[in-house]
């Protein structure tokens, strides 16, 4: 749960940017960046600072304002825990929108709280884990032009070693009856479709996109946490996700926001890996991870709103529930969550600096942050 100083942090970052940030007029630039510091709280990290930016372009040989713009953001953060965060989210469009690579690469040194699998639920855990992380995903463009236009077909790869340095002693992560829960390597290659009808991918008023993913990864996991990967077996698992967002234009100040989400595992897959709620993008309101299983539906949807200028506002709920491999997904019992946040718009293709505030079933969050939650 976050706590006081928190919000009051987040509240003056996104007040300063709107007071000391250039008017936007509707005109796109072929480069523009963001600088901005980082300060928060919460009772994983104690204080946290860093620095960070984001960066819009389009290339050379693209044209303005055709084809999209490509965003990277580079941000490294320490907390007075003595942890790291170096992220490099990225997303890039090439030759006229026709090619499409987005993904992320990262390293963290962090803590967590484990709160269970599936029906068996344990009082949080505290946990630490060190990992890099590489996803990237490569898209082309079926077709120039014609109904394919907005349909990308393409490949995908993940990496991660979640290397757990310290659990609790009496948990469960430390028994050694979760999969993963010592630690774990982990790669995956698969395939993926991407349909996109968006007017504008950091804040569309009307559209539809369309993200189809299968993955097949290999994992072995670790038997002592803080050693090396003694256990040679490779487990197997796949993952099927279906993520689709649309978007509804219902004045000229005001778009509905809906996103369902879809997401089932097979085989054997470490904790860590398996389909999750809560965090910045999906159910704000819990914590990242406060749910796990192997299968996850999500409904939500958002009303986003003008108030005054480059200022708005927004209001959200969401529902979801979860599923394993003898119950495919429990309708009967249902998780919500709902909330409001505040909106700056800080360059002119329309990407925003978000604050929301959630909260779902004895739980809640802010989270400040770049871009959209979908």
């Amino acid at each position: 749960m976050l706590k006081r100083p928190f919000f009051m942090v987040a509240a003056l970052a996104v007040f300063s940017s709107f007071l000391l940030t250039a008017p936007a007029d509707s005109t796109p630039k072929r480069f523009s960046i963001f600088p901005f510091p980082l300060v928060y709280y919460t009772p994983e990290t104690r204080l946290a600072y860093g620095v960070a930016a984001t960066m819009t372009f389009r290339f050379r040989r693209d044209t303005i304002p055709a084809v999209r713009p490509s965003q990277v953001t580079v941000g490294a953060a320490y907390t007075q825990n003595r942890q790291t965060l170096f992220y490099v989210p990225f997303q890039i469009f090439y030759d006229q929108n026709r090619y499409y690579v987005n993904g992320e690469v990262g390293y963290y040194k962090y803590s967590y709280f484990f709160f269970g699998l599936a029906q068996r639920e344990v009082p949080r855990e505290l946990y630490s884990v060190n990992f890099p992380r590489i996803r990237v995903n490569a898209f082309r463009r079926v077709a120039d032009r014609g109904v394919w236009k907005n349909l990308y077909a393409g490949v995908r790869y993940q990496y991660e070693e979640f290397d757990v340095t310290q659990t609790e002693p009496a948990g469960l992560l430390s028994s050694g009856e979760v999969p993963g829960g010592l630690g774990s390597r982990l790669s995956g290659a698969g395939a993926g479709l991407f349909f996109d009808t968006r007017d504008n991918i950091f804040y569309p008023s009307k559209g539809v996109v369309v993200d189809l993913t299968y993955l097949l990864n290999n994992w072995k996991s670790k038997a002592v946490v803080g050693q090396g990967f003694s256990d040679s077996r490779a487990n197997r698992f796949g993952r099927y996700v279906l993520d689709v967002a649309s978007y509804h234009k219902l004045t000229d100040r005001a778009i509905l926001a809906v996103n369902y989400i879809v997401s089932m595992s097979d085989g054997s897959a470490p904790f860590n890996a398996l389909s999750l709620l809560g965090g910045t993008k999906r159910m704000r309101g819990y914590y990242e991870g406060r749910f796990r299983d192997w299968n996850v539906a999500v409904l939500q949807a958002e009303g986003r709103f003008t108030l005054w200028r480059r200022l708005g506002a927004v209001v959200f709920g969401s529902v979801g529930v979860l599923g394993n491999n003898t119950e495919l997904i429990r309708f009967a019992d249902p998780k919500g969550a709902y909330g409001a946040g505040l909106r700056v718009r800080i360059n002119r293709d329309r990407l925003n600096i978000r604050a929301d505030y959630g909260f779902g079933r004895q739980s809640n969050g802010l989270y400040l942050t770049i871009g959209e939650a979908f």
